[in-house]
């Protein structure tokens, strides 16, 4: 199951590689990672998505919790969460196939951030599963290269799901 994992760490260099270190000798992969300022100017947000059981994912908090560096770790995954990814993503585009391609981003609230002759570049925001299905409709235009971020996530003012 993915996870993902909110951090507070305090903002100056090495923080970063510590916590990429910290998983990398225990063999835990970062699916993916996000950091920038947070409220305040001295410390950062990390969003990490990484997959385990319980288990492993009890272990990496337990890990990140004892680095100095860690103000905060939360696993949000169990609470009502707000989530987005940013895909870039360029397709082959003849223009008589601009159409075809400019109603597929209406469906999915993607803009049009380069084009060419031969080819657009969409930029689309959304939820895992919504990226995961706009990467799947443009298949078939023949995709170029992507550059995907993986979530960042933010919790709501709810309570626990369960």
């Amino acid at each position: 199951m993915r996870h993902i994992i909110n951090l507070e760490v305090e903002n100056h260099s090495g923080v970063l590689a510590r916590i990429a270190g910290l998983f990398s000798a225990r063999g835990f992969n970062i699916e993916s990672l996000s950091v920038a300022h947070a409220e305040k100017e001295d410390v950062s947000r990390m969003t990490l998505a990484v997959r385990g059981d319980d288990a492993i994912i009890e272990q990496i908090n337990k890990q990140l919790n004892k680095l100095i560096d860690v103000i905060r770790v939360i696993d949000i995954t169990a609470n009502y969460y707000v989530d987005r990814e940013l895909v870039l993503v360029r397709v082959n585009c003849p223009p008589n196939k601009r159409g075809d391609i400019q109603q597929v981003n209406e469906i999915f609230g993607a803009k049009v951030v380069d084009i060419s002759n031969k080819s657009m570049t969409m930029e689309m925001v959304g939820s895992e599963a919504k990226v995961d299905a706009f990467m799947e409709t443009m298949r078939p235009f023949g995709i170029q290269e992507v550059a995907r971020t993986g979530p960042i996530a933010m919790l709501r003012e709810f309570k626990k799901k369960y």
